[in-house]
């Protein structure tokens, strides 16, 4: 009876470990995959924002339809053009007419607007020294193109402060990785610690080191997996609870993202689970056994 109650004992202790394990990994993956997905909502909101920068082309007065199509067709085609806008004189004024309410042609007697055409740029090109460039070559191949026009200024900041968010993330997330590991090889080395005088028993009747890791390590490796489901479940319901509160946040979620994260939270959490008890294992191998009382 006394043994049984004892077996029992040692096997709800063992369970016990386990579940500890299974909950701590769970929370680091979860926290790792907030961090992924911060990394990679920055990266969304990132191309967003600099996939509406653009810049303006202001034309002459006197431009013919026939040079308004070849520049509408050499803009068209570049590759640093998203999207391509022609406003005409008449739809310029009407803009600035709703915008103030008041018709600069009626106090002027004419309209002192130009023509021109809104670029918006695929988001590798929203840089202040390719805009200098693209600036250049216009105003170089077209007589008739009197200006461009883009906020330089806006745009170094704006390319700073994304370049100082993205080094943040990283910094956090290499800190966050290091804490995981050891949280996680902690954790694992607790459940061998409560294993230690088996593991040495084993070693003791001939059994070799990868015979006496392997079932360790195999059960390690599926409390990696249950704590990498729970982890997803759990970045799942924030996922939810974000979108139903936040406006705008679901079309910053892209599909393809979000199963890399999830796949990439599953591999993290066998990877660092197969590790940890390796190293966990191996300490307590080739151990004197009255070593094993004072570890």
């Amino acid at each position: 009876k006394n043994m049984a109650k004892s077996k029992k004992k040692k096997h709800n202790s063992f369970f016990g470990a386990r579940l500890t394990s299974t909950i701590s990994t769970s929370l680091v993956l979860f926290l790792l995959g907030i961090i992924a997905l911060m990394g990679g909502v920055a990266t969304q909101l990132t191309h967003y924002v600099r996939e509406n920068m653009g810049f303006s082309v202001v034309l002459d007065e006197n431009v013919t339809d026939a040079q308004i199509k070849t520049l509408e067709k050499r803009l068209s085609a570049a590759p640093y053009a998203r999207q391509v806008h022609f406003i005409s004189k008449a739809d310029a004024l009407r803009e600035l007419y709703i915008e103030l309410g008041e018709n600069p042609e009626d106090l002027l007697g004419y309209n002192p607007l130009r023509p021109s055409f809104e670029v918006k740029l695929h988001s590798d090109y929203a840089d202040a020294a390719y805009l200098a460039q693209i600036d250049k070559n216009l105003r170089s191949a077209y007589s008739y193109v009197e200006n461009v026009s883009y906020q330089k200024g806006l745009i170094e900041l704006v390319n700073d402060n994304l370049r100082l968010i993205g080094l943040i993330l990283v910094g956090i997330a290499l800190v966050m990785t290091i804490i995981s590991v050891v949280l996680i090889a902690n954790t694992v080395s607790l459940v061998a610690y409560s294993k230690r005088f088996l593991l040495h028993t084993m070693e003791l009747v001939g059994a070799t080191p990868a015979f006496i890791r392997r079932p360790f390590v195999r059960s390690h490796v599926v409390d990696g997996i249950f704590g990498a489901l729970i982890a997803n479940a759990l970045l799942g319901g924030v996922l939810y609870y974000m979108s139903r509160e936040l406006t705008g946040f679901a079309s910053l979620l892209d599909r393809e993202m979000l199963l890399v994260i999830g796949a990439g939270i599953v591999l993290v959490g066998i990877v660092l689970s197969y590790l940890a008890a390796r190293i966990a294992v191996r300490r307590y191998l080739r151990t004197d056994r009255d070593k094993l009382y004072y570890m």
